[in-house]
């Protein structure tokens, strides 16, 4: 006897990438739960095909030739698909027609410029958007002022290389994630992210930012933020008034010359700070000494002439290789009451010591001569 049609088992997955297909193919089970059709040649979606699919949670497209004419009104009937994936294809603008029922939409390296005010409205569950390696911010109209507020459970969106010259304005409060990495911001206004109070992880590396164009109140309300990313910006000094409840911040690849004492000391949360690549010449006595919690720092290929003051007794590793380094103060490593530091690794390469005049006295509360590599 066979199987009653109602029970029939859900297929969970049908691999159909890297197959030549022009278009999805028919036979594929119609209680399939994950589609994966990658790496073909998909030119045109049928019309009403993928609302045969009740079960289909997961459809792949990635890597195929579709155009915004050849997925017009596909997704109109499909009642619960949540992850859509369409990164490496040949669309221009945004779908205005995506299933409610999405959570996580990837439209990466495609000839996106513009979207339109209403491509979000029907999206309510939408939680991950990916649009990065796209042309958005090339034309005055791509990109309408509070575009992305429908996106109310928003959590991670990805901006990353596109040509925005400003953050998006209005985004939604639920974001957590923000990707914003190689686009062409030289400034973030006052108050940009005026009740983003959530936002935990903000990434503006290689982009324009100057060290004017970061005013007091940019990263006003940001009470959260844990990570930051600076990196490959403009900055000719350690940005101010950043928030109290950072843990890890990349500054490498800008133009800080100098570190003053203040420059941390509202910081007390942070864990890993890099300033690699810069032109640090001076750091202020005691400039890390606040950074109670500072696991990791790394200080690599700057000219400094002397290991930093102060060090806090908290690190585990602190990098300085490709410096100038010519000196250890007796109070860089070993200070205070510390009879054993808790650092494991002091990279010291390519620097300039001369072992005859090193004072062992400053490397004494260190746990032996294979934490610190001088070669």
């Amino acid at each position: 006897m066979g199987m009653p049609q109602g029970s029939l088992p859900r297929i969970r997955v049908v691999q159909c990438s890297d197959k030549n297909f022009n278009k999805i193919p028919h036979g594929i089970p119609y209680n399939a739960i994950y589609i994966l059709l990658m790496n073909n040649r998909i030119n045109s979606l049928q019309l009403d095909l993928l609302s045969e699919y009740p079960s289909l949670d997961f459809l792949a497209l990635s890597n195929n030739r579709l155009t915004d004419g050849a997925i017009e009104r596909a997704f109109e009937r499909v009642p619960g698909l949540k992850r859509l994936y369409m990164d490496r294809n040949l669309l221009e603008s945004v779908p205005v027609d995506l299933p409610a029922s999405l959570e996580e939409l990837r439209l990466d390296s495609n000839h996106i410029r513009v979207m339109s005010d209403r491509a979000w409205m029907q999206c309510p569950s939408l939680s991950v958007l990916s649009l990065s390696n796209n042309s958005l911010g090339s034309g005055s109209e791509s990109f309408p002022i509070g575009v992305f507020s429908p996106l109310s459970n928003l959590r991670t969106l990805n901006l990353d290389y596109n040509q925005l010259s400003s953050v998006p304005e209005d985004l939604p409060l639920s974001i957590k994630e923000l990707y914003l990495k190689g686009n062409l911001i030289k400034r973030l206004p006052r108050g940009i992210f005026r009740g983003i109070s959530g936002l935990m992880v903000l990434d503006l590396s290689a982009n324009r930012l100057t060290s004017r164009g970061l005013v007091k109140d940019s990263l006003l309300n940001t009470t959260h933020l844990e990570s930051l990313n600076l990196e490959g910006n403009r900055l000719k000094q350690v940005p101010r008034h950043l928030p109290a409840s950072l843990k890890t911040l990349n500054l490498d690849g800008n133009l800080i010359s100098s570190i003053k004492k203040a420059a941390f000391s509202s910081l007390k949360s942070m864990e890993h700070l890099s300033l690699a690549k810069n032109k640090i010449t001076k750091v202020a006595a005691g400039a890390f000494r606040a950074l109670s919690a500072l696991h990791q720092l790394d200080l690599c290929h700057n000219v400094l002439q002397q290991v930093p003051r102060h060090l806090p007794g908290a690190l585990h590793s602190v990098a300085l290789s490709y410096n100038r380094i010519q000196s250890v103060p007796r109070d860089a490593f070993c200070w205070g009451n510390q009879t054993l530091s808790g650092l494991v690794r002091v990279q010291l390469e390519h620097n300039f010591i001369d072992f005859g005049e090193l004072d062992m006295r400053a490397v004494s509360c260190l746990r032996g001569s294979q934490v610190v590599h001088f070669y």
